[in-house]
């Protein structure tokens, strides 16, 4: 199963859009793509939706609840400055090598323009999601 760190962007698009992003986050619930998260993009991420989309209370801890239970949750031990244009992406970076990460799933054009970080590689949604249907990943069970 391909493993991935999503970018702040992705579950926004996701949760207000639908869309690709959001198939990719129902991939992700159905155990077809393995998503690491850490505290610092799980707090951009409700704060956006709060701040830029008015999201409630109560929707925003559906949000959460949701993320959290499909994501696992990792707390980075590095600090990284690598994306000095948009020092927050850094975070996304962090979150990437300290999960092990393949991919990082983002819309952001900073970390497009950096591509790859270390064994990790920036590809947009669509992108990732060719990842999981072209190399056959499916959970298996009943």
């Amino acid at each position: 199963m391909p493993s991935a760190t999503l970018d702040t962007n992705i579950y926004v698009s996701a949760l207000v859009y639908g869309g690709t992003p959001l198939r990719l986050l129902h991939l992700a619930i159905d155990g077809d793509l393995e998503v690491a998260i850490s505290q610092p993009i799980l707090d951009e991420t409700l704060r956006i939706l709060r701040e830029k989309f008015g999201w409630s209370r109560e929707r925003l801890k559906l949000a959460e609840a949701l993320i959290v239970g499909f994501a696992r949750q990792v707390s980075p031990s590095q600090t990284l400055n690598v994306i000095k244009e948009d020092e927050p992406d850094n975070r996304i970076l962090e979150c990437a090598a300290e999960a092990g990460s393949e991919f990082i799933v983002s819309g952001d054009k900073d970390l497009h323009r950096l591509g790859q970080h270390g064994n990790v590689r920036v590809i947009k949604v669509a992108d990732m999601l060719d990842v999981i249907q072209g190399k056959g990943w499916r959970r298996r069970g009943p």
